[in-house]
This record gives structure tokens, C-alpha cells and sequence, in this order.
């Protein structure tokens, strides 16, 4: 009995001196990867970094050897940008320091216990403030239920003292929980914003004193205001949300998600549970997405606020130039930008040209022209924003598959009128059918617009067109009956068959006495 006793306490002390036999053999390859690092025998330091990498480390462990030693951080850093031989290895250690930080700030045990700190000593709550604002966004959905557990009463005072001390981390989560029920919190919530003083949450803030029942709201929504920008009181909520969601769009830094992780946090408000929702989105199209969030928030404020969909069009569009796959809180019903596209009006469709033409944003462009093409219709093609068209501007566009794009839709809704820039349809239909530049578009795309085109051009021909003059890209059209494709020579003759052109009909005698 007494062995068995004895061999339970062998085992426990193993147990207990395991985590410290790990960490001193972590911290061994960590000093030695930075020794021969520093002294350049990068083959060495590299086998030490392979061993702290296969040894799968806890994050957080690393993390505390790299705030220990700061120069020796830095000398990773440096050796990550400019050694090409040590740069894998030495980016995968510093991924494992980043995980460590990022489990640090979001470990929900520790925030929970630093909330619980703020209403103790002094000195614990301005450490427990400081670890707060350093978790950020991530300490904020624990804070909010806190305030409104009717346990917690006595710690009420030192969490809402604490949580405009986060700054502006915090506003895209304390933004979401204003749909909140709990008028209290709320409150609290609408004075932390005000506190935070930045102009990212007074659209949200206008929005409840347009729509709320409450006086308390608001009086202190309207203190809030005041508090940040004044102004902004004699502006419409539908407004204030529209400008928001196109400083997105412009993508703002003072917008932007956090620097130091590679995905961003979009913030909802479950309202059958009363909580936040934290939902992780590819960085790379984060302002977008936050753009159409914004431009829908925009259409709730104000039903007529049209321009907010042709932003909302645009922004999807260049959401989707990411190449990556959209959020899953997009669900099975969320279709793709061009279905979306095509659904909307014209007005809209231009709207969203317009913008992709002023920042000369070929992908945006070229999936508007597209769905304009779709419903193609000389009135729809030719909307005016002011005093602009935007369709006629994208016929000059820098972008080549756009010039051709708005070509093609401006030849198959087959013009009766003339309006500044008709005479490029024809120039960019020639452009199209010889395939020039074709490594910029790559073969098989410039094999696509040059069928499109001179399909388009045919139609033009067959109604006797008065508007897009076709002899001037008879030139192009004999150069394609001499050497293109089969399918090709035969669609260019059938264009050059409707032009009364001598030149046009010897073209075409060649082109058949060179078949036989």
C-alpha cells in the first residue's frame, strides 16, 4: 500500500516538473536560435528555430521570452525581412509569438478574472484597465454582460469607468450591442461612445434618436453627439451612414482592423440571446465588407437613400476581386454580386460605374459594364449622374476588357441617338476582333471579346445602324477574314456583306476564292 502511496507521488511530481523541464528547454533553443542568429551561422540558428517549431510549443510561453528579451525580438524581425535563408523558419516562430499574444488578449478566463479585478485595490484595477484595453474588441461582450447581470451591481461603476478606456477597439462591438434591450446598459454604452470621442459611431448614435421610444436614449445619444461633433445632429442618420460606409470604401485607416492579426472581427447582436457575435472574415476584404453593412444600415435609416445600393454594388464587386471565398454569415440564400447586379436598376448599376471609373478600379468596372450588358437598353446604358454618363466615360477606360465590355453593351442595345464618345464603339469593336495586346488579357479571354464583337458589330450591320459607323473598322474586319479562325472569317464577312464598300466585297471575293 505504502509503494503504491509512494509511486502516485513520483508520478504527480513528474507531472509538476514536466511543465518546467519544457519551458527551460524552450527557453535553451530560444537563447541558442538567437546566439548563432546574432553571430551568423544562420545553418545552426536554423535548427534551433526547426526545434522550437517541432516541439509545438505553448504560444504564450514564447510570447514571454520574446517580452523578456526585446533586442533579441527585434533581431528576429530583422532577420525575418532581410535573410532569405533564415525567413520561413524565422516567420514561422513569430507566427507562434503572434498566436501567443493573441491568445493572451482573447482568453476569456482571463478577462473574466481582470473584470473582476477593477473592483478591487487601486493598483489592481488600473492594472485590470490596462490588460482590458490591450484585449480590445475581444473584452467587451464579457463587460456588457457583466453590466447587466443585477448580481454584479457593485462592480458597475468600475466596468463602465473602464470600458471607454478601451478606445476605439471597442466601438464596432459596442455599436452592434445598441440593438440591445436593456435600456440601462445602453445607457452606459452610448456614454462610453461619447467618451471614445471618434466620428465611427454617429450615424448609430443619430439612428436612436430618430427611432427610439426612450427620452433617457435619447437625451444621452444627443449628449453624445455633442460630445464628438456637434454637426452631426442636424444630419439624417441615412446620411451619416452613407458617408461612414464610403470612408470604408475609401478604406480609412483609422477603419481599418486590427494590424497585428491576418483575419478582421465583424460584430453582431443576437437578438434572442441578448449577447454579441463574433464572426472572423478575411482581412483582405474586411472594408467591404463593412461598406455594405453600413450601406444597409443606410437603406434601414431610409428606405429612399437609392445611392447607398450602388455602393453597396461596388463594394460586393471588389469584395469579390479578393479572389477569396465570401464569409459564411453570408448563408446559403447570399448569391453572387452579378446576380445581385443585374436584379438592380440601372441608376444604381451607374452609380457604382461611376466610382470604379474615378478610382480606376477595372474589376469593379468591368462587373457593372457586364450587368448593364445583360439587360442591355439604349435608356438604361445612357443614365445621367449630373452631368455625367458614366457607360460613354468607360468607353476610354484604361482597362481594356471594360472598354470592351461597354462596347459590346452599347452595340447590342443598338443606339439611335449619338452622345459624346459614340465614335469609340467602333474603335474599341475593331480593337476587339484583332485581339490586340493579347498578353494583357491572356488568349482565351481576347478569343471571347473578339466573337462578342463581332457578333455585336453583325447585329449593328443586319438594322443598318446609323449611329456606330462600321466602315471605320472595315480595316480590322478584312485583316480578320485574311487570318483568323474559320468561325471568325465567316462572322466578318457577314459584316462586311452590309457595307456598301467596294473594298468591303473584294474582301470578301478573296476570302472565298482563298477557301476554294
Amino acid at each position: 500500500m505504502r509503494h503504491k502511496s509512494s509511486l502516485i507521488w513520483v508520478m504527480l511530481a513528474g507531472l509538476l516538473v514536466c511543465p518546467a523541464l519544457y519551458g527551460a528547454e524552450l527557453e535553451e533553443n530560444w537563447n541558442d536560435f538567437l546566439h548563432y542568429t546574432a553571430i551568423g551561422r544562420f545553418e545552426l540558428a536554423g535548427s534551433y528555430a526547426e526545434q522550437i517549431i517541432e516541439s509545438q510549443p505553448d504560444p504564450t510561453l514564447l510570447l514571454d521570452l520574446s517580452e523578456k528579451n526585446q533586442e533579441g525580438y527585434r533581431l528576429l524581425l530583422k532577420i525575418h525581412a532581410d535573410s532569405d535563408e533564415l525567413r520561413e523558419v524565422s516567420g514561422k516562430v513569430l507566427d507562434l509569438i503572434e498566436e501567443g499574444r493573441y491568445i493572451r488578449r482573447t482568453d476569456p478566463k482571463i478577462i473574466s478574472q481582470e473584470i473582476q479585478r477593477l473592483s478591487t485595490t487601486i493598483k489592481g484595477r488600473i492594472a485590470a484597465e490596462q490588460r482590458l484595453k490591450n484585449a480590445g474588441e475581444y473584452a467587451v461582450s464579457q463587460m456588457l454582460a457583466a453590466m447587466a447581470d443585477p448580481d454584479r451591481k457593485n462592480e458597475l461603476a468600475y466596468i463602465t469607468e473602464a470600458l471607454p478606456k478601451i478606445g476605439r477597439p471597442a466601438i464596432r462591438p459596442l455599436v452592434a450591442a445598441l440593438q440591445m434591450q436593456n435600456v440601462a446598459v445602453k445607457v452606459e454604452i452610448i456614454r462610453s461612445l461619447g467618451k471614445i470621442g471618434y466620428y465611427e459611431p454617429l450615424a448609430y448614435l443619430k439612428y436612436e434618436i430618430e427611432t427610439t421610444d426612450s427620452e433617457v436614449i435619447r437625451t444621452q445619444a444627443t449628449a453624445a453627439i455633442e460630445r464628438i461633433d456637434s454637426g452631426a445632429l442636424k444630419i439624417p442618420a441615412a446620411e451619416l451612414f452613407f458617408r461612414l460606409g464610403e470612408n470604408y470604401y475609401d478604406q480609412d485607416d483609422s477603419l481599418a482592423a486590427a494590424a497585428e492579426y491576418d483575419f478582421a472581427n465583424v460584430w453582431f447582436w443576437d437578438a434572442g440571446k441578448q449577447t454579441l457575435i463574433r464572426r472572423e472574415v478575411n482581412k483582405e476584404y474586411f472594408d467591404e465588407l463593412m461598406t455594405m453593412r453600413v450601406c444597409e444600415w443606410t437603406l434601414k435609416a431610409d428606405a429612399a437613400a437609392g445611392k447607398a445600393i450602388g455602393l453597396w454594388i461596388a463594394a460586393f464587386f471588389r469584395a469579390e476581386s479578393v479572389g477569396e471565398p465570401m464569409p459564411e454569415y453570408f448563408g446559403a440564400g447570399h448569391t453572387d454580386a452579378m446576380t445581385y447586379a443585374t436584379t438592380a436598376g440601372p441608376e444604381y448599376l451607374h452609380q457604382a460605374l461611376e466610382r470604379a471609373i474615378n478610382d480606376k478600379d477595372a474589376f469593379v468596372a468591368l462587373g457593372v459594364v457586364e450587368a448593364l450588358a445583360v439587360n442591355a437598353g439604349e435608356k438604361s446604358l445612357l443614365v445621367r449622374l449630373g452631368t455625367e454618363q458614366p457607360l460613354a466615360h468607360a468607353l476610354s477606360f484604361s482597362d481594356r476588357k471594360g472598354r470592351y465590355t461597354a462596347a459590346i453593351a452599347f452595340a447590342d442595345a443598338n443606339p439611335v441617338n449619338g452622345f459624346v464618345g459614340s465614335d469609340l464603339i467602333a474603335e474599341n469593336l475593331a480593337e476587339a476582333v484583332l485581339g490586340q495586346d493579347i498578353d494583357e488579357i491572356g488568349p482565351e479571354v481576347a478569343q471571347n471579346y473578339a466573337l462578342r464583337a463581332v457578333g455585336a458589330m453583325y447585329k449593328l450591320a443586319v438594322v443598318r445602324n446609323k449611329i456606330v459607323d462600321l466602315s471605320t473598322a472595315m480595316p480590322a474586319l478584312i485583316e480578320v477574314t485574311q487570318k483568323s479562325s474559320p468561325q471568325m472569317r465567316v462572322l466578318a464577312a457577314g459584316v462586311l456583306a452590309h457595307l456598301e464598300s467596294p473594298q468591303a466585297q473584294r474582301a470578301i471575293a478573296a476570302m472565298a476564292m482563298d477557301e476554294q
